[in-house]
């Protein structure tokens, strides 16, 4: 029988023989979860916030159709009823889809400030890295030609 070669040392010394500075790579997982991070607040924020116009909306909805439901005397009582509570609704329509563009609004400029902050220090981080780069490469050039 033959016997199955065994790769897993001859790949584990040419990873070795290649070593990587993950310092860059550290730091880059360092900096995605910050930004996760602080995007994760907006959103969440955002929903809460959300979720509390939507609560208030509906319980202003739920306490005006009791005015509607309201048994009435005269048949034209019932027509002024809607019509009061048709008002009242589009007003409050009004005001809550307002609030939400707000929230939108809020978000939106966030995000921006975020992902010009993340810009920027992905900017410098690679700046910083490609000098390092540059500077690791420049002395070992330095040093084969010193020692040819």
């Amino acid at each position: 029988m033959t016997k199955t070669t065994d790769y897993t040392k001859a790949f584990s010394d040419m990873v070795a023989a290649f070593p990587v500075d993950m310092t860059a790579f550290n730091d880059a997982v360092k900096s995605s979860s910050a930004l996760t991070e602080k995007m994760a607040k907006v959103a969440l924020d955002a929903a809460a916030t959300s979720t509390e116009l939507s609560s208030k909306y509906a319980k202003e909805t739920i306490a005006k159709v009791g005015g509607v439901a309201k048994a009435q005397k005269e048949p034209a009582d019932y027509t002024k009823a809607f019509t009061d509570f048709a008002s009242a609704q589009a007003e409050s329509t009004s005001e809550h889809l307002a609030a939400f563009a707000e929230v939108a609004k809020k978000v939106q400029m966030e995000t921006v400030e975020l992902m010009m902050a993340a810009g920027k220090d992905m900017q410098e981080e690679t700046t910083a890295a490609v000098k390092k780069a540059t500077d690791d490469m420049t002395a070992t050039a330095k040093k084969a030609a010193k020692a040819a």
